[in-house]
């Protein structure tokens, strides 16, 4: 089947954005001279806010629509990228990214394994970097506060095209970072009361 764009509207930050962007800028001020690459931009609010704030930073995104809103403030930093592909557009290719972010992409994606192999491809090529994920956090405790208050099965909706196939806890998404060799990996909840955090935010390196 083949890619159904999600349609942005308009430039305005995202739900998520609202509680993953001051914990990821305290991740991202620890180090100087960072160059970022934002896999899964969307409409590029992230990328322009990061941007505005002095950093070095673009964004791809397989949404036509995104893209085409992202450009409207910087229009040489965005480009299409289905995020299946193993490789980066062209006019990407000759930068060296020592920073990969994605928030709220890999709940998403059929392959995360290749999906990572394909962030320590561009690490790889600057001699390592950091690599800093976000998506929806799922722990015992919350799990079982969504069973009783019968939100079980809106939380957890097959009902929606392009909503989300892989529910990550912390254990199974570190278990997996290792597995494809990421080290110092850090854990952040974001959003919400401890241990019922709307989002996890994990960092590592490579």
């Amino acid at each position: 089947m083949s890619y159904k764009d999600y349609q942005f509207n308009n430039e305005n930050a995202t739900y998520a954005h609202n509680y993953i962007s001051m914990p990821l800028l305290k991740i991202i001020a620890e180090k100087k001279g960072r160059v970022i690459l934002d896999l899964g931009c969307g409409n590029g609010w992230l990328v322009n806010y990061l941007i505005e704030k002095g950093f070095d930073a673009y964004g791809t995104d397989a949404s036509a629509s995104g893209i085409e809103i992202a450009k409207r403030k910087n229009a040489n930093r965005f480009f299409i990228q289905d995020l299946s592909s193993d490789d980066l557009p062209w006019d990407l290719k000759s930068i060296s990214f020592n920073t990969i972010i994605s928030t709220e992409v890999i709940e998403h994606l059929y392959a995360p394994k290749e999906y990572l192999d394909f962030c320590k491809k561009i690490l790889d090529k600057n001699g390592g970097g950091e690599l800093i994920l976000t998506t929806p956090y799922h722990g015992y405790l919350k799990n079982l506060m969504l069973a009783i208050s019968g939100k079980m099965d809106k939380h957890f909706t097959a009902l929606r095209d392009g909503g989300h196939i892989k529910f990550w806890s912390k254990k199974t998404l570190s278990n997996l970072l290792q597995e494809k060799g990421f080290t110092d990996i850090k854990f952040t909840g974001c959003g919400r009361l401890p241990y019922l955090w709307k989002s996890m935010m994990i960092s590592c390196k490579m």
